[in-house]
């Protein structure tokens, strides 16, 4: 049976660290952190994310502001607002929430963010840093909290197989570059892969991000395996993620809930990120 990685508990002890921080920064040079999320429409799913956001902030002493644009919003608009921000020298971090509406291009909006400002990691430039190893380069948040949940099981990464299942820019790639990083050898999965369960059965360390509900199946995991499992899929009442969690945790040796895993860490790393724009 799986001990549970505990991601609300270990995003509580993070988040606490980056309280402290931010009184220190605050004391030691007037400078109080400051985020503002531009959320474009009316999406239902990022209203809850913008929401729990702000409410993060406000515990640990982050200002935050939210941009609500209408949908119907034309792409220029939205590229002299972030201008603005990036002018800005009271704002630290800028977050476009995504999905934008489909007439707007994710990319154009995304690479005006000044990267001194790009908390979400997603400009070019930090993509770039992230994929030569650069320190202090700001890092995706579900990818660097994927990481810290890997981390805390105590493993040590240097020559195990980890295969990670799902190749976005937000959390699959990310997450295989960091794998890379502390020596993994690290197999990327998505959905043109054949035989999934072949790669995925080689896992010491399984990363589930594909967004398809209970798509890794028990036979499809040795025993033994860390499992960190990103999806949220709704099924009516009920959120689950990518991993047909009741019967792969009498395999694995540690496994993330849904909900109470990863989600907690991906605002943690957010204010941590702001905090170091701040800096």
């Amino acid at each position: 049976m799986a001990n549970i990685i505990d991601g609300k508990s270990i995003a509580f002890s993070i988040r606490m660290r980056i309280k402290d921080e931010a009184e220190k920064i605050k004391m030691e040079k007037g400078i109080r952190p400051k985020l503002v999320v531009i959320l474009v429409g009316e999406e239902s799913a990022s209203q809850i994310y913008v929401r729990n956001k702000e409410r993060a902030c406000a515990e640990v002493g982050i200002l935050s502001e939210v941009l609500r644009i209408p949908a119907s919003i034309k792409e220029k608009e939205i590229v002299k607002r972030i201008k603005d921000l990036n002018k800005d020298n009271n704002v630290h971090g800028i977050l476009v929430q995504i999905p934008l509406p489909k007439h707007l291009s994710e990319i154009n909006i995304l690479n005006e963010i000044d990267p001194g400002k790009d908390v979400d990691g997603l400009h070019p430039l930090n993509m770039g840093k992230l994929l030569k190893g650069e320190a202090g380069t700001f890092i995706p948040c579900t990818a660097a909290g994927i990481m810290e949940l890997i981390l805390s099981t105590g493993i040590e990464l240097a020559g195990k197989q980890a295969v990670v299942v799902g190749r976005s820019n937000i959390v699959g790639k990310p997450t295989a570059i960091l794998l890379l990083q502390k020596h993994a050898t690290v197999t990327i999965c998505h959905s043109r892969t054949v035989d999934l369960g072949e790669a995925t059965r080689r896992a010491d360390v399984l990363v589930a991000a594909v967004g398809s509900p209970a798509i890794i199946k028990e036979e499809m995991v040795k025993e033994g395996v860390i499992v960190i499992d990103v999806g949220m899929n709704r099924l009516g009442e009920k959120l689950v993620g990518d991993v047909d969690y009741e019967l792969v945790k009498n395999k694995a040796s540690f496994i993330t809930p849904v909900p109470g895993g990863v989600g907690p860490m991906t605002i943690a790393m957010l204010l941590k990120n702001t905090l170091l724009a701040a800096r």
